[in-house]
């Protein structure tokens, strides 16, 4: 049997150190919320792969689909001879569009590659080139999505010359003295001595940042955002990529503050585990790109198609967004639990929405300054102990709650106790 060392080792001399790993075990198996790795050693799974498996490991609908699909074909690109999957995926995802009038889909393979297109589509729309994106904002690793992203180390660092007209504006964080006001005092003072508004194509936000660290956008931002958009012809995007399909309780995360948004950008839990990703928007907006100048050679796969479309079978048929909410319920009575208690490390800012739930580590009780190596330290505790968890935030002090939404309660209540156990002071 390999032991996770010698894969390790193999896997130093193999992968590029810039692909960096949050642990040293290996997976060999998994389902639902609990994954075995190649030595046998159970593990619960609070990442859930970073929000791609709301739907859980192995999902018996999920995997029934993919392999009735296998059995017809795996493969044929959609621009060159195109299938049934791929046209029925679309179909449902218009209908679940959270905006009036009709809606259009494309597929493509991953969550950077979508929040790029959108770019793209917003532009051919507009004729105009800029975009603007926030600070903490995390849009992918490509160099579009990465001058996107709203944070230098690791995602801007060593690569050179970003792409031209993109924008950053202040994100709000009440914690960290950031108020709306100030976002749109930003935005004003970017349109009065850099950019005119008329050169801007969009404006793309998280309904709730991810590595970001799982801040909540303010309502009345995304209410000020689509007047902003709507008086100045720009398109607002909304990149539901991590919180997307059930997450927060809700289909798309945009629904809890009632706006709505031009193109939305889509991936991870999409379909389940399998690579996929889209854009949904305004079908007139959609259509404004030429034939061919959208695309992709694996894009929408019928694999990752029928799985999608299991995956939407079970959001129904489980109830999942109702189990997100009673899930985030559980999560903040017992995050407020642990912040009253003096034995366990100081926490702070419990928030979330559904079961996007986050909490900070703090170096003193009741204050807001971050403890980023303390973060570190708990998730490293927690794995040794049976847990997998991941940090993210401005100073890595965040600890981030991605659990499978058909977790088990058993399985849920004996995760909570090791991370409670790892949160000892």
């Amino acid at each position: 049997m390999m032991s996770n060392s010698d894969l390790m080792q193999r896997r130093h001399a193999a992968i590029p150190r810039g692909v960096a790993n949050a642990s040293d075990i290996f997976a060999a198996r998994a389902l639902n919320a609990e994954v075995w790795d190649v030595e046998g050693r159970r593990y619960i799974d609070f990442v859930g792969g970073i929000a791609v498996l709301n739907t859980g490991h192995n999902h018996p609908r999920i995997i029934a689909a993919v392999e009735a699909q296998l059995k017809s074909f795996h493969h044929t690109c959609f621009q060159v001879l195109p299938y049934e999957p791929y046209v029925a995926l679309a179909e449902t995802l218009n209908k679940l569009a959270p905006f009036a009038g009709l809606a259009k889909t494309i597929f493509f393979n991953t969550g950077a590659e979508a929040v790029e297109n959108a770019v793209k589509i917003a532009r051919a729309a507009t004729g105009r080139s800029g975009v603007i994106a926030f600070s903490g904002a995390f849009h992918g690793r490509t160099l579009m999505t990465s001058a996107l992203t709203g944070k230098v180390t690791p995602y801007k660092k060593q690569f050179g010359i970003m792409p031209s007209e993109v924008w950053h504006v202040p994100f709000p964080i009440e914690h960290y003295g950031v108020t709306v006001e100030d976002s749109l005092k930003a935005l004003d003072t970017l349109f009065r001595g850099d950019v005119d508004p008329s050169r801007i194509a969009a404006i793309i936000i998280e309904p709730v940042q991810g590595e970001g660290g799982f801040h909540v956008t303010p309502p009345e931002l995304l209410k000020a955002l689509r007047q902003l958009c709507d008086t100045h012809g720009i398109k607002l995007v909304v990149d539901e990529v991590q919180t997307g399909f059930g997450r927060t309780g809700k289909m798309f995360a945009i629904e809890h503050a009632g706006v709505e948004p031009d193109l939305i950008t889509m991936a991870k839990s999409m379909s389940g585990g399998f690579p996929l990703s889209g854009v949904l928007g305004r079908a007139e907006i959609m259509d404004t790109v030429d034939p061919g100048g959208l695309g992709s050679t694996f894009g929408g796969s019928p694999l990752s198609c029928a799985a999608a479309l299991a995956v939407q079978q079970v959001i129904a048929d489980e109830d999942l967004l109702a189990k997100s909410v009673a899930l985030g319920e559980r999560m903040r009575a017992r995050f407020e639990a642990w912040a009253a208690r003096e034995d366990l490390l100081p926490i702070a800012n419990i928030r979330g929405l559904g079961a996007m739930m986050a909490f900070d580590l703090v170096k003193v009780r009741g204050g807001n300054e971050p403890d980023g190596e303390t973060t570190k330290r708990v998730t490293a505790k927690a794995l040794e102990l049976g847990l997998i968890q991941i940090s993210c935030g401005i100073y890595g002090e965040t600890l981030r709650f991605l659990m499978p939404l058909t977790i088990s309660e058993a399985v849920f209540d004996e995760g909570m106790t090791i991370l409670e156990q790892a949160l000892t002071a």
